[in-house]
């Protein structure tokens, strides 16, 4: 099966011989490839609305995978029973969805071994929340596909270390599987931030100082860290 790079790598971020919960499946394309290529015994494929779960109810049954992969309509973990799953998945979606999915599910994630992410957009509460509920991220990722970059990461039950600022929006450095593509992905961002600080008026006013602020700081945090990657 042909799918995205996106959904390769996090595909190649699941742990060979785990039962896999894939939230918001879409299509089901992630659990699909991991069980024809025989990487999983079985999964559930848990969508939120009923349109891309039928399609991905489709595709098992085009690819004879009915008895490895189930469908469940699901708002979230909501219908995600503790002890189901070994590895969680949940990707293309807002940080601030992933979190509100995450801790609404906690009774789910019971006996979870790992989990999966990859949030669109709002990284750092992701990774806050990761920090701050007993999940320990053990490895970073990000990829550059079709013109977008897509960070990721796999977290495990424990205890973590101290995160500063920096590592809260960015990763950290020595868990990143891909510096490179970060780099570039930081570079990028940092010429955005340049051209904004640029492009504000230069008064005093109260919501444009608090802006020019915002932008410095973002700026600061950048460099620190394409001065460690590229050190």
């Amino acid at each position: 099966m042909n799918i995205s790079r996106r959904l390769n790598r996090l595909a190649e971020l699941v742990t060979e011989g785990s039962r896999l919960a894939d939230v918001g499946t879409d299509h089901g394309y992630v659990p699909l490839c991991l069980c024809r290529e025989k990487k999983i015994p079985s999964a559930i494929a848990m969508d939120i609305n009923e349109g891309p779960l039928k399609r991905a109810k489709s595709h098992i049954a085009d690819a004879g995978l009915e008895n490895y992969i189930e469908t469940r309509l699901s708002d979230g973990l909501h219908e995600l029973r503790g002890g189901e799953a070994d590895t969680v998945l949940i990707a293309g979606m807002g940080g601030a969805l992933m979190v509100r999915i995450l801790t609404e599910g906690t009774r789910a994630l019971m006996g979870v071994r790992e989990l999966v992410l990859q949030p669109q957009s709002e990284i750092d509460e992701v990774r806050r929340w990761l920090c701050t509920h007993g999940w320990h991220i053990m490895k970073e990722d990000i990829l550059l596909d079709e013109g977008k970059y897509y960070p990721m990461f796999k977290a495990v039950p424990g205890e973590t270390e101290g995160y500063t600022e920096a590592e809260y929006r960015f990763g950290k450095l020595g868990l990143q599987e891909s510096p490179e593509v970060l780099a570039d992905f930081l570079e990028k961002r940092l010429e955005v931030n340049r051209q904004i600080e640029a492009g504000l008026p230069k008064n005093d006013d109260g919501r444009i100082a608090a802006r020019r602020a915002e932008v410095a700081a973002e700026i600061g945090l950048l460099t620190e860290v394409l001065s460690c990657i590229t050190s």
